[in-house]
C-alpha cells in the first residue's frame, strides 16, 4: 500500500561527518521492448515550483537504509515504483534554497509500476523523455553526471 503523504522536517535527517545533509535519489527509467538503448526513456519530475527538470531525490533518513530511502524520493516525487539497481555515484552540492551543502546518492531505477496518485502530484508534475531530451532539460551538473554514468552502464551492459 502506498501512502499519500510524503515525510515532512529534519529530525530523522542523516548527517555527514562535515554536517552536510545525506540526500538519496534515483533516475527512474524504462527500456522499450525490442529496442535499442536510444529508445531507454527517463522520468524526469518538475521542481515543487515547476521550474526545470530533474530526478527525484531528498534526505536519507536514520530509520531506513539508502535503498528505501531512494525508493521513498520517487515515489513521493515521481509516483513510480521499480527495482533499485546499482548506486550511480557519489556528489557533493549547494543547495539553491539555503546556504547549505548536501552530499548525494543516485541510483539506477528500473520503473515496474506507474502510480495514478502519488503524495506530490499536486506539486510535481513527471514527463518520460528520451536520453537526449534528459541531458538537455536536466538543470544540476552533477544530476547530469549521474545521467551519463546510467546511460554508460546501460550501452555497455544493456542493465546497470
Amino acid at each position: 500500500m502506498v501512502t499519500m503523504f510524503s515525510r515532512q522536517g529534519r529530525k530523522l535527517q542523516r548527517y555527514n561527518d562535515n554536517g552536510h545533509r545525506l540526500v538519496v535519489g534515483c533516475i527512474p527509467y524504462r527500456i522499450k521492448m525490442d529496442k535499442p538503448i536510444e529508445e531507454v526513456e527517463i522520468l524526469v519530475i518538475t521542481s515543487q515550483k515547476g521550474h526545470g527538470m530533474m530526478f527525484p531525490k531528498g534526505g536519507w533518513e536514520v530509520d531506513e537504509t539508502m535503498e528505501e530511502a531512494a525508493c521513498r524520493e520517487v515515489m513521493e516525487e515521481a509516483g513510480v515504483q521499480g527495482d533499485v539497481e546499482c548506486m550511480l555515484g557519489r556528489w557533493g552540492y549547494k543547495s539553491k534554497r539555503h546556504d547549505i551543502f548536501h552530499e548525494a546518492f543516485m541510483f539506477a531505477l528500473n520503473v515496474t509500476e506507474e502510480l495514478v496518485q502519488w503524495p506530490e502530484m499536486v506539486s510535481r508534475n513527471r514527463k518520460w523523455v528520451a536520453i537526449e531530451e534528459a541531458r538537455q532539460g536536466c538543470q544540476p551538473e552533477w544530476m547530469k553526471e549521474a545521467l551519463e554514468t546510467l546511460v554508460l552502464l546501460l550501452s555497455i551492459t544493456g542493465k546497470c
